[in-house]
């Protein structure tokens, strides 16, 4: 099936925005979601919504049923070694700060260090940071390459017996670098630490093995991956599971309550207080299974040849500053000459081209790229040449309307 076929999968896709023929280009901030998705949503919400779990009834049934089976799907899609190291969450940020404030809080104390780097979305920066400043441990950065890049070198020098934990984006959503992930968490094991991956870029577009990777924590989101938004995924290996605390308190997480205490249920489900997101959980259970039906590989291929004509089109057109290393996952940040990001976005919206302008929640990094903010175009499975065609048409329109600020 190639991209134009897929395409017509999406709904969302066969319309027109301001006049003209939809080009969704901001994909690292949301994908859109195709049909099998939709009536997997719908399908629960008409035939049978229940609650999970706790009823003996047929429609009680059928929704546990879904909901456990799509935590086995994910359990297959990132090869956990059993579905009780698979939490449902929110999403990343949700899966990240249980890490921070049920693990990092309580083994993470003062003369400690916590590791992480100035590339990370701030989902992946601020709960470190917070937690730095509550235990009295230090909060260390892995140097960066000129072009923002992470090396296994510059992490053997940061990373000391005293990092315990050490918290890394796979895939930069400003940069498209792919971290060396893997190289960082033997490095980390080696010191006895444990290894946090932000996997929101990942999940969508790589085959991801956390066996592989042996990293001990990694969360990631449905919605950048053909499924529904307010759901994600937890992984945590099964011993750093046990030992922390929930994060939140409620009912179906628990085991027994007295007055005085309480004792909480076993694995996944004493970290899912409370009715869980159980259409949303179907849903991403149907994405998994649509992006499966294409293959991780030919959306990784794909996307490579997308990323690598947009770089050689986009690179033509005078002032174009694109930011990041040469190998990248599928997304392109850059400015044009001087004008602000938000204007490009603007000019390419009337357009019908949706890209992301702005800082793309990493402040840190865009100070260390020496700007305020970008512009970012972003690539999925469905996205094609013409997409990218239409991107550049829309660039050089945008310089010509700014042309006094390439003067």
């Amino acid at each position: 099936m190639n991209a134009k076929e897929i395409r017509e999968l999406f709904p969302i896709l066969n319309q027109e925005v301001n006049g003209h023929p939809l080009v969704y280009l901001d994909n690292a901030a949301t994908s859109q979601k195709p049909i099998q998705v939709i009536e997997a949503l719908e399908r629960y919400y008409r035939e049978y919504n229940s609650n999970v779990h706790r009823g003996v009834h047929t429609l009680g049934t059928l929704a546990t049923d879904g909901y456990e089976g799509a935590r086995e799907k994910v359990r297959k899609f990132i090869n956990a070694k059993e579905a009780a190291e698979v939490i449902f969450t929110r999403g990343t940020t949700t899966g990240l700060n249980f890490v921070a404030q049920g693990y990092a809080r309580n083994f993470i104390g003062e003369g400690d260090e916590i590791v992480t780097t100035e590339v990370e979305h701030h989902s992946n920066f601020i709960p470190w940071q917070q937690i730095a400043k509550l235990t009295g441990a230090t909060l260390k950065f892995i140097p960066l390459q000129p072009d923002g890049t992470i090396t296994v070198e510059a992490a053997e020098q940061t990373i000391t017996p005293n990092t315990k934990l050490v918290a890394m984006g796979y895939v930069s959503n400003v940069l498209g670098s792919i971290n060396p992930v893997k190289e960082v968490a033997s490095i980390v094991h080696r010191h006895g630490g444990v290894m946090v991956v932000d996997g929101a870029q990942a999940a969508p577009h790589l085959k991801v093995d956390v066996q592989d990777l042996d990293c001990d924590f990694f969360a990631f989101s449905g919605h950048k991956m053909a499924g529904p938004t307010g759901i994600g995924a937890l992984y945590g290996k099964r011993h750093l599971l046990e030992k922390m605390e929930p994060v939140e308190f409620g009912g179906e997480m628990i085991d027994f309550v007295d007055l005085y205490d309480s004792t909480w249920k076993e694995l996944p489900w004493k970290f899912e207080a409370g009715t869980p997101i159980i259409g949303g959980a179907i849903g991403l259970g149907a994405a998994i299974d649509f992006v499966e039906s294409i293959g991780m590989d030919a959306i990784r291929d794909h996307e490579q040849k997308l990323v690598s004509y947009a770089m050689e089109q986009m690179s033509t057109i005078e002032g174009m500053k694109i930011y990041g290393p040469r190998e990248r996952s599928g997304l392109v940040t850059f400015t044009m000459g001087d004008v602000h990001p938000h204007d490009i976005a603007t000019v390419l919206d009337a357009e019908g081209i949706a890209v992301r302008a702005g800082h793309h929640c990493c402040q840190p990094l865009m100070k260390f790229l020496k700007v305020s903010a970008t512009a970012r175009a972003s690539f999925y499975l469905y996205n094609t040449e013409e997409d990218v065609d239409a991107l550049v048409k829309g660039l050089i329109k945008t310089k010509e309307y700014f042309g006094n600020v390439f003067s």
